[in-house]
Formats: C-alpha cells, structure tokens, sequence
C-alpha cells in the first residue's frame, strides 16, 4: 500500500512539473487582424501576422521562446503592425480584398498549407510576402532586420 501511495505522488508531482510549464510573459503586443490592418493604413507600416492553430507545438515553442525575445518583441512592437490568426478560425476577414474565412484565406489566397506560418502585409491590405517555417529567436531577428530593409518598397504596395 506504501509503494502505490508514493508512486502515485511522484507521478502527481511529474505531471504538474511536465504538464503545467510556466509561461513566459507576452511581449509582442499581438493585435486582432482586422484591427491590424486598419492600424497599418493610419500608421504606413507593415502587418506582420503570425498564423497558428492551438494543436500547432512549433507555433507554441515559438510564442515561449522566439516572440518571449525581448529584441524581437520590440522590433515587432516598433516596426510593426503585429497580429496573430487562428488558421482553424471560420471568421471572416479580408484578405487581398476579398472577404473570406481566415481558413480559405490561408489556404486558397495566401497558398499556405504547414504552420508556423507569417505573412507580411501591406498597409493597403495586399499580402507581401508568406514565410512557412518555425524560427528561433535569432533566425526571427534576422528575418525582420531583412524585411525591414525591403521596408520603404513593399509600404507602398
């Protein structure tokens, strides 16, 4: 009875080391699509919008290690108009100026088919440019710093 009573705690003890880990704080100041985009056309700055689903561990690796960055969390935050999309979303948004699902946008406009996944977007709404990949911190800062040299060309997309 002794055993099965501390095998049980320990097993109670891995499971809330293991199952619960702690969040780091949210950095990135991720807005909700529709408000991005309308946030791009005041500001003149690029919607960079980060596609996810829930059941997506790439995409949750990248939200506790890569945009928990504080280097990358400021350039999203200061360069850009960040925003994140749930892929299994059956919302309507617009995407290249056609109302769609965010589903049907990811798929049949923005040709996407894998998560992670980001798309890059014009402040007129036009969709720039799509990246499907999971980053690290360091890869994440190198994309932005060569989007951002592209800057000034693709605000007027």
């Amino acid at each position: 009875m002794k055993t099965s009573f501390w095998i049980f705690v320990t097993l109670c003890l891995a499971l809330t080391v293991f199952a619960a880990p702690s969040e780091k704080p949210k950095l990135v100041n991720w807005l909700d699509y529709t408000e991005a985009l309308e946030k791009a056309k005041d500001s003149k700055k690029l919607v960079f919008v980060d596609l996810y689903a829930d059941w997506c561990i790439p995409c949750r690796i990248m939200d506790a290690n890569t945009y928990s960055d504080p280097t990358v969390a400021s350039i999203l935050n200061t360069r850009f108009i960040s925003a994140k999309l749930d892929v299994d979303s059956q919302d309507t948004i617009t995407c290249d100026g056609m109302r769609k699902t965010v589903q049907r946008c990811y798929f049949d406009v923005w040709k996407l088919s894998v998560l992670p996944a980001f798309v890059l977007i014009a402040p007129k709404g036009l969709s720039i440019m799509t990246i499907k990949d999971s980053f690290t911190a360091e890869e994440m800062k190198y994309l932005l710093y060569q989007i951002l040299e592209k800057e000034k060309e693709w605000i007027s997309k």
